[in-house]
């Protein structure tokens, strides 16, 4: 079956309690044998992905297991995978030594600390989860990232169709940047950078604006290989930047989610003031921007 991690991760954030599902969820058994003890066949097993299997055993397919435990769960809204075909994330690498070195496996991209020169799908050209792609077409905002930009955001642009679908769609169609690099993925990126990574393997105009942070006042982790994005953009740069305040104070490598959630639904509102003029009801849809 799929790995089931994302998706439980996804569970995990969308359901309606989500301390405690997210708590239940990322509930890892401990490792006996670490204890002296003899062991289980549940050493080191997370709950969600035993859930997931459970489920999929129960209902015949790992596709039937996302909606009936979104059900069980109570979650707010869908999630979709971008294929159900079992495919592996690759990667060449910029290597001095041998010019190009390929890698497999989502953490052993990272984990190799080389310039990234692209990723790629084996099999290539997948097909993609229809479910996925009536929701691209049907949505009114498509929202590409924050995440790793290699490792989470690309590989669902990989899949041909997913791109074409977001190309299609009339949605409002934004990009958030990351508010810090990552080691191994982004070391040295600033805003352009990420966006040129994002060009590079689905060409540009795939969405019209990219969200980025602009508040640099709170420092990152001593000693770390951290670092913010730097707002840099080039001259003849396609898109609109939406420059804003949405660094999280407590982990400011990461977005706060509400400012994030604030600065999104404005660009939405705004443009639905612009497409659908003074009758459209803000109120339905933006309840706070005050900051």
């Amino acid at each position: 079956m799929l790995p089931p991690g994302d998706f439980r991760n996804c569970i995990a954030a969308l359901a309606d309690d989500e301390a405690l599902t997210t708590q239940l969820f990322q509930y890892r058994f401990p490792s006996m044998r670490r204890e002296g003890a003899g062991g289980s066949a549940l050493d080191g097993h997370s709950f969600g992905n035993l859930f997931i299997t459970a489920m999929a055993n129960v209902t015949g397919s790992f596709e039937k297991a996302l909606v009936e435990s979104g059900r069980v769960l109570a979650i707010r809204g869908q999630i979709l995978p971008s294929t159900l075909q079992n495919v592996t994330l690759c990667a060449d690498l910029v290597d001095e030594a041998t010019a190009v070195r390929r890698v497999a496996g989502e953490s052993a991209i990272p984990e190799a600390r080389l310039p990234i020169e692209r990723v790629y799908l084996e099999p290539a050209n997948p097909p993609a989860y229809p479910p996925a792609l009536r929701a691209i077409l049907d949505a009114d905002m498509i929202v590409l990232g924050p995440g790793s930009l290699f490792t989470s955001v690309l590989p669902n642009l990989i899949v041909e169709d997913i791109s074409r679908a977001i190309r299609a769609s009339r949605a409002l169609k934004i990009y958030v940047c990351n508010v810090a690099t990552q080691p191994g993925e982004t070391d040295g990126f600033n805003l352009g950078d990420h966006v040129q990574a994002v060009e590079r393997h689905v060409g540009g105009g795939i969405f019209s604006a990219v969200v980025a942070n602009d508040n640099f006042r709170w420092p990152l982790p001593a000693g770390s290989a951290l670092a913010p994005v730097a707002l840099e953009i080039p001259a003849d740069a396609s898109y609109q930047v939406i420059s804003a305040d949405v660094v999280d104070r407590e982990r400011p490598w990461r977005h706060d989610p509400t400012q994030l959630a604030r600065v999104l639904m404005t660009a939405y509102e705004q443009q639905a003031v612009t497409e659908w003029g003074s009758d459209w009801d803000s109120n339905l849809y933006l309840t706070d921007t005050a900051s």
